[in-house]
């Protein structure tokens, strides 16, 4: 099982506000030195930017020069709503556009506007993020889906430009043929990796490492300046 490295220092995280229209999502931003391009993460299924799972490959794609945007999708009333009804977590066209306003926002602060942008999805985000990669097909890059639901993604599939990879454990059987069935309706580069006796929350022994090396080499490959990732995956 992974264990989160809490003796880490994270000098470089700080907590932003996220302006999405007229309101204000609350995020994690950490930009390591030389940052080679910039994932922002997509939770779903109830989960936010403090998921445990999600900052281990965060941090984990920040040793690899990337930097990372944990952002809460949802604002505090509507996690508190979702709570009760499990609702809102399965509106993909809202957390799609809230998306697309955190990826905006990205390309309007000094810090990050030269950085190309891939997004991570987990769950319900993984259809989420790939709504927003084919709205903005410009700045995104690289999308990843960690035991996602691409599926939620319906027509905006054909759309989707960026190379996309999806992740899925090898004993996750619904949520494999969801994958296979989204797969053959992108028409980007594409990869769908399954991850030998992993279950749908990757809890097995080297499970989650290994979501975040083949994040970190499929991120790095599309968003890192040429010759930046091998140099990267090699060290």
């Amino acid at each position: 099982m992974f264990m989160p490295d809490h003796t880490r220092t994270q000098d470089d995280e700080r907590t932003v506000d996220v302006r999405v229209a007229d309101f204000t999502l609350e995020g994690s931003l950490a930009i390591p030195r030389a940052a080679q391009g910039l994932v922002l993460f997509a939770h779903g299924s109830g989960s936010s930017r403090h998921s445990p799972r999600n900052r281990f490959v965060a941090q984990m794609l920040q040793q690899a020069g990337l930097a990372t945007l944990l952002v809460d999708l949802l604002t505090p009333e509507e996690e508190a709503v979702d709570l009760r009804t499990a609702h809102l977590r399965f509106d993909i066209g809202m957390l799609a556009d809230r998306l697309v306003g955190a990826t905006d926002w990205l390309g309007q602060q000094p810090a990050t506007r030269d950085l190309r942008v891939g997004y991570f999805g987990a769950s319900t985000g993984g259809g989420a993020a790939l709504v927003a990669a084919a709205a903005r097909p410009e700045p995104v890059g690289a999308v990843v889906s960690r035991g996602g639901r691409p599926d939620l993604a319906g027509p905006a599939l054909p759309h989707v430009r960026a190379p996309t990879l999806l992740l899925v454990g090898g004993h996750d059987y619904p949520v494999i043929e969801m994958n296979r069935e989204a797969l053959a309706h992108l028409r980007c580069e594409k990869r769908l990796e399954i991850v030998p006796r992993a279950t749908h929350l990757f809890e097995e022994p080297g499970a989650l490492e290994e979501v975040a090396r083949l994040a970190r080499d499929w991120l790095l490959a599309h968003l890192a300046p040429v010759g930046a990732a091998q140099a990267t995956r090699q060290g």
